[in-house]
């Protein structure tokens, strides 16, 4: 049974058609921080993501094909505050279940749409994944080696970044919106257009003639020394971002390297300091170096793998992963000082919240 009454969202009730990636994502991030997310499911087997994308939720199972599924959702919608869907345009409206459905028994609600392409345009009723939604915007060209292809980012620009928690604060601006107007809208979450979003600064620098078109060139992409990722004598890596002058001071001197044999202005310098940097480093291991700038502001940090991290000694002091279940995950954040968020719970099994759920939001037996 999943607990509520926490978190800033106490009070919140949202509605999420099953899915995949950044909708159940976004929906999870709110369930983080209080609100009551149902996720509703259709009969039968269906793909099932991360159970950690559904932790802190409860699931219902109603078939939106027959009309008593559909008055079901319905009533469903007339009580909730968000509406979230992931459909391709068009499909929750041959349902019978669109925002003008929805509307008209509840005015206030907010109508969450989650895609890759968006509402409108050329791509809008084609397939997609994260790879394509990020390779339309910028991102993925930017992210790699420079002689080498593009690599994913995994999901982290398009999915969940670009997608997901721009679906939260999509939701969550037009919640607020609608406690002063007493209507709802549409939030059109596009994962190109999130995507594109964050990338803002980059094309910002491009502007400005601080940014080139080009993989491992510039600041923050490993083109500069100072930031960059090394290999140790271990075979591991760290992870050395030393931007301001002061920090790169300091790294040399955790490194021996005297400053007056190095040069950050002069850019045909880099490569020969790289290959430096890159010697040094590797003369000892990860943990070796971890020790040598432990306390200091050098900016460097072991690489740790996802199995490492949980158990990383400043993560595990702020408590940044929690059992759910018996498995180690993210624990929800943002953090709150007066409202903090639920200890979240582990994913319902399809269905199991049915009568519960239909009981605690007014709705009698299911359909």
């Amino acid at each position: 049974m999943v607990e509520h009454g926490n978190g800033p969202l106490a009070g919140v009730r949202v509605v999420e058609m099953a899915g995949l990636g950044p909708a159940p994502f976004a929906a999870m991030v709110l369930a983080d921080m209080g609100a009551d997310v149902v996720t509703v499911g259709r009969p039968g087997p269906t793909l099932q993501g991360p159970p950690s994308m559904n932790r802190g939720k409860r699931s219902l199972v109603l078939d939106v094909r027959t009309p008593e599924g559909r008055q079901t959702l319905l009533e469903l919608a007339a009580k909730a505050d968000i509406f979230i869907e992931a459909y391709r345009p068009g499909v929750v409206e041959r349902l019978g279940i669109g925002p003008e459905d929805c509307w008209a028994l509840n005015p206030r609600l907010v109508y969450g749409r989650m895609t890759g392409w968006g509402q409108q345009g050329p791509r809008a009723q084609e397939a997609g994944h994260d790879i394509g939604y990020v390779g339309l915007t910028g991102a993925l060209h930017a992210i790699g080696p420079r002689n080498g292809p593009p690599v994913p980012p995994l999901a982290l620009v398009g999915d969940l970044g670009g997608g997901g928690m721009f679906l939260v604060t999509g939701v969550l601006a037009a919640l607020h919106e609608a406690k002063t107007s007493g209507l709802g809208q549409v939030v059109d979450a596009a994962i190109v257009d999130g995507a594109a979003t964050l990338m803002t600064p980059f094309y910002g620098m491009m502007e400005l003639g601080a940014w080139v078109d080009e993989r491992e060139s510039n600041m923050l992409d490993g083109g500069q020394p100072w930031y960059r990722v090394y290999r140790t004598a271990d075979d591991r890596w760290l992870a050395v971002g030393a931007i301001e002058p002061q920090f790169w001071s300091e790294l040399l001197v955790k490194l021996e390297i005297p400053e007056s044999e190095t040069s950050r202005e002069d850019p045909s310098t880099w490569p020969e300091l790289g290959e430096r940097l890159a010697t040094v480093i590797g003369s000892r291991t990860r943990d070796e170096w971890e020790k040598v700038f432990a306390g200091s502001d050098a900016c460097a940090a072991p690489v740790r793998s996802m199995s490492e991290a949980p158990h990383d000694p400043h993560l595990a002091a702020r408590e940044t992963f929690v059992e759910v279940g018996g498995c180690l995950q993210p624990a929800p954040a943002p953090r709150f000082s007066r409202t903090p968020s639920p200890v979240p719970q582990p994913a319902s099994a399809p269905g199991s919240d049915t009568d519960d759920v239909l009981r605690d939001w007014g709705l009698g037996t299911p359909a």
